[in-house]
């Protein structure tokens, strides 16, 4: 989907839409209609990209997880647990948590690319949060997961 992120501008690309993707005025006919469910499901979203990324860089363990799964299938308070589980007594509104929320949006974004692509687009993303400042980071996370969660709409 597209979004306008500062994470994004600091990284001098943009990310366009494919032809199946929503076009800007059905977002947001979406989030006028769906405002509520829209509102509730903002923090699974964010919870699910933080534990994706969380996950993926900490656990031992092989099972592999797909953003969209941990959204519609795990249950929000099994996914929070395991969230505050691998975040390993850090507050989910620590730089760390942060920081894998946006790696686990990005991945989400980027998942179209080929292999590649998305590999220097993923290491770009990593760069640029760490010479960006947590209320920058706040701001993209915080677009990023809006739009997202309109994904979810559907």
């Amino acid at each position: 989907m597209l979004f306008k992120l500062v994470l994004a501008l600091s990284l001098g690309w943009s990310i366009t839409l494919s032809a199946d993707e929503m076009t800007a005025e059905h977002q947001q006919w979406l989030k006028d209609k769906f405002s509520a469910q829209h509102e509730k499901l903002i923090p699974i979203v964010a919870v699910a990209d933080m534990y994706f990324a969380c996950h993926k860089a900490r656990e031992k363990d092989q099972k592999q997880y797909q953003v969209g799964s941990l959204i519609t299938q795990m249950d929000k308070n099994e996914l929070a647990l395991r969230l505050s589980d691998c975040l390993n007594g850090e507050a989910p509104n620590s730089d760390t948590a942060l920081n894998f929320g946006l790696i686990g949006c990005f991945h989400e974004q980027l998942k179209q690319l080929p292999a590649e692509d998305r590999a220097v687009k993923q290491k770009l993303v990593r760069q640029a949060i760490a010479k960006l400042s947590k209320p920058e980071r706040q701001q993209s996370f915080t677009q990023c997961v809006t739009d997202q969660a309109v994904g979810y709409l559907k």
